[in-house]
């Protein structure tokens, strides 16, 4: 029993190993991972070359799936190019498997030890997080090497060499095996590994850790499907893909385990090395048969699943993918583009207030006031998608733009707020009553909505671009529109001095506006703080002129 304990730990810490190397290398290298994939795309070719060096460095074929089933929900990346990198993802999982066959226990303490020093010295930085990528290496080892030592020992075991023997006579049944243990473990690579050492310690027959191969190919297939369930159809598309892949691959291979094993079998003494060159044979060949038919996979697949209609403002999720909060940086650019799609809406709704006061249309402020309701749910499905985001597996820079994104979506929620009210008292002191401005009061009304609108669009681009000249311009338009304010409240007050009638009817409704206006305005140039306080260019009382004249542009 304490044996079989012993194997059952000595698996557990190659899983946890496993993951510890894969969530560190994302963490450190996700945006230059991003990037490669994002450049993959001009031919298939270059699409398996990435998907090779992505996954041979993550170690992680369904990590890379999840990466580029986000880049073509997003329409960053074709689904015939998606399934192409996944291909040569499945080439770089087992290229991993044959590196770590090797007897490379030697190295588990250095890597363990050497990554203590540098977690515990300097966790939050990449320094921190290259330490965590080398204990994971160092533990992969380790428990690779136990393994080998209680599988040794359970060898001796009558019972346990039944209970084992019993897979040798059904091959669908290691294939069901080899797939729910890559689920469950969630990692293909330990699955191989690990039936590569028990084949080695003769725990296993070679066709049963052949069967057991295909199985955790399989498993990681229905890994990433599962994964992305709840994701949108785009995003589904390119695991799905995949795991036809898999399908046939795995039903064409299992005809030839026995010539497999047959073929090479006299010419290697070492079972373990079989059965990683197996699994390395399987996805090159999976990879040449299939590399000139991701087309028409891509068809079947968008033909059984096909994409679904949205409407522009609606608070249905377009870029909030589940399946990216596996790559934090990722996770943070759909959040990103979600938010900038809920400042689409706060725009929509701010633009069409202009028409309500001009046109008294009724029938169009009852709809700018249902965007609202879009608003405030597209602020609460961002913040809770933020919150899944691990914050230790952020950088400085992505924390800080975690903040931005949260302060940035509360700003425009309240602008929603407030737009609401405006064409609530619209209606009540204007439209109901059947009031009007003043000409003079009504183009005071007009220029500050115009420089609204302007300095939402500039605020916009401030966010998503962190221009610190762009953010210089924004704060300094507060001033203005506040001088602006203060003097049309004036004029308008100079009207009802000479008792201009339509002045004096709407006056709290015109005072109340601007204001309004005002406090919309506040909450744009707020974006520009974060900005230029990341560029050191706040003193507390000021702007720091030293820093901002570095960011202007050359004289003419």
């Amino acid at each position: 029993m304490t044996h079989l304990l012993n194997l059952l730990a000595a698996i557990a810490l190659l899983v946890w190993g496993t993951h510890l190397v894969r969530t560190g290398i994302l963490r450190v290298f996700g945006s230059s991972l991003r990037a490669i994939l994002a450049k993959s795309v001009s031919n298939r070719l270059k699409a398996v070359s990435s998907g090779i060096a992505v996954t041979a460095l993550v170690q992680s074929s369904t990590a890379t799936a999840l990466i580029v089933s986000s880049f073509v929900g997003q329409g960053l990346m074709t689904l015939p190019s998606a399934l192409a990198v996944m291909l040569g993802a499945d080439i770089g999982t087992s290229l991993m498997a044959v590196l770590f066959s090797r007897d490379l226990s030697w190295l588990s303490p250095l890597f363990i030890f050497v990554g203590v020093v540098l977690f515990l010295a300097r966790q939050s930085t990449t320094i921190g997080r290259v330490g965590r990528i080398l204990i994971g290496l160092g533990l992969m080892l380790l428990a690779l090497k136990l393994v080998t030592q209680a599988a040794t020992i359970l060898t001796q075991s009558d019972a346990i060499k039944a209970l084992l023997g019993s897979l040798s006579s059904d091959l669908m049944l290691e294939v069901t095996v080899g797939a729910a243990l890559a689920v469950a473990s969630y990692s293909s690579l330990a699955i191989v590994l690990l039936t590569a050492t028990l084949a080695t310690s003769h725990v296993i027959p070679i066709d049963v850790a052949l069967g057991l191969v295909l199985g955790a190919n399989l498993g990681s297939g229905l890994l990433a499907a599962l994964t992305t369930l709840n994701a949108n159809t785009e995003t589904r598309q390119v695991p799905l893909g995949n795991l036809v892949f898999k399908m046939f691959g795995v039903a064409i291979a299992s005809l030839f385990v026995n010539e497999w094993i047959a073929a090479l079998h006299p010419f290697m003494d070492e079972p373990g090395v079989l059965v990683v060159l197996f699994h390395l044979a399987f996805n090159v060949a999976v990879g040449l048969v299939f590399i000139g038919l991701t087309h028409v996979v891509a068809r079947w697949v968008e033909k059984g699943f096909p994409k679904s209609e949205s409407s522009h403002a609606s608070g249905r999720q377009r870029h909030l993918d589940p399946s990216a909060l596996a790559t934090p940086s990722l996770a943070i650019s759909c959040a990103v583009r979600e938010a900038m799609h809920q400042a689409d809406v706060v725009e929509a709704m701010l633009t069409g207030v202009l028409s309500v006061i001009k046109n008294n249309d009724r029938k169009l402020s009852g709809e700018l006031r249902n965007l609202d309701d879009t608003v405030d749910e597209l602020y609460s499905d961002i913040k809770y998608y933020l919150t899944k985001i691990s914050r230790e597996a952020l950088s400085d820079n992505e924390g800080r733009r975690w903040t931005d994104i949260i302060s940035f979506t509360i700003n425009m929620e309240q602008i929603g707020d407030i737009v609401e009210r405006i064409l609530i008292d619209i209606e009540d002191k204007k439209i109901n009553p059947g009031r009007e401005f003043s000409e003079a009061g009504l183009a005071e009304i007009t220029d500050l909505h115009a420089r609204l609108v302007d300095n939402l669009r500039l605020g916009m681009s401030v966010f998503l671009h962190a221009n610190v000249r762009d953010a210089q311009k924004l704060l300094e338009e507060k001033s203005r529109f506040s001088e602006l304010e203060r003097e049309y409240a004036g004029t308008h007050l100079s009207r009802l001095a000479v008792n201009t009638v339509q002045s004096m009817q709407t006056s709290s409704l015109h005072l109340d506006l601007i204001s309004d206006l005002k406090r919309i305005n506040s909450h744009i140039c707020s974006i520009a703080y974060p900005i230029l306080d990341s560029a050191g260019a706040l003193a507390p009382n000021r702007l720091r002129q030293s820093v901002l004249e570095k960011h202007r542009p050359p004289a003419n």
